[in-house]
């Protein structure tokens, strides 16, 4: 199956990505089957091929949700945005208990007296 993906090049805490039609279970450094565009992050510059970019899709390539986002912001494609989960999320303690729901507690039974002799 293929997929058009992000694949990036650069150098170390410069990165700059290509979009590339490549089989999904190839390495993402491999050599992909086209080279589609390019994307750089920092100046949020894109240059798509578009006539290939709608080749692809209609040969049934999947475009990944950041790049199926990158599309419709530049408007090689039209439809709506696919939310993007992150998985590994750090939430301190604290704001989890602000942001959630307010934690219902459980009732305080009265403790049984007992009587010193």
């Amino acid at each position: 199956m293929l997929v058009i993906r992000l694949q990036r090049i650069g150098k170390k805490h410069q990165p700059s990505y290509r979009v590339v039609a490549a089989e999904k279970r190839s390495k993402l450094g491999g050599p992909p089957v086209e080279d589609l565009g390019s994307y750089n992050p920092f100046t949020k510059k894109a240059a798509f091929k578009n006539e290939r970019i709608s080749h692809w899709l209609k040969v049934g390539a999947k475009p990944t949700a950041t790049v199926h986002n990158l599309f419709i912001k530049h408007g090689t494609t039209k439809g709506s945005k696919i939310k993007i989960s992150i998985k590994h999320k750090l939430v301190s303690p604290e704001t989890a208990s602000t942001s959630a729901e307010p934690a219902v507690e459980a009732p305080v039974e009265p403790a049984a007296q007992t009587e010193t002799v």
